[in-house]
């Protein structure tokens, strides 16, 4: 009985929370709307109200983008650290 016991990478890494945090950013920020329930400041004679969502729509696909590529990278690192096969 010499067999050593499998070790599995945990699941909760700091790499996850970030991905989280970016992925959870773009909703909390909708759904506070009294954080931007205004029309001023206006952009471009644009009212914040409109403006400010569009905004998050851009930073959304950045955050998810950046989301999408840290787990790439940790899907990866857990294939390294697993000897090529990913459970």
């Amino acid at each position: 009985m010499s067999e050593t016991p499998e070790v599995r990478p945990p699941v909760v890494t700091p790499v996850r929370v970030v991905i989280a945090l970016c992925l959870v950013a773009p909703f909390v920020a909708m759904l506070w709307v009294g954080s931007y329930a205004k029309t001023d400041p206006a952009f471009i004679g644009i009212p914040f109200f409109y403006w400010y969502q569009m905004l998050w729509v851009l930073i959304s696909t950045a955050l998810t983008m950046l989301a999408y590529k840290l787990w790439q990278r940790d899907q990866r690192s857990r294939e390294d650290a697993n000897g090529g096969a990913v459970k």
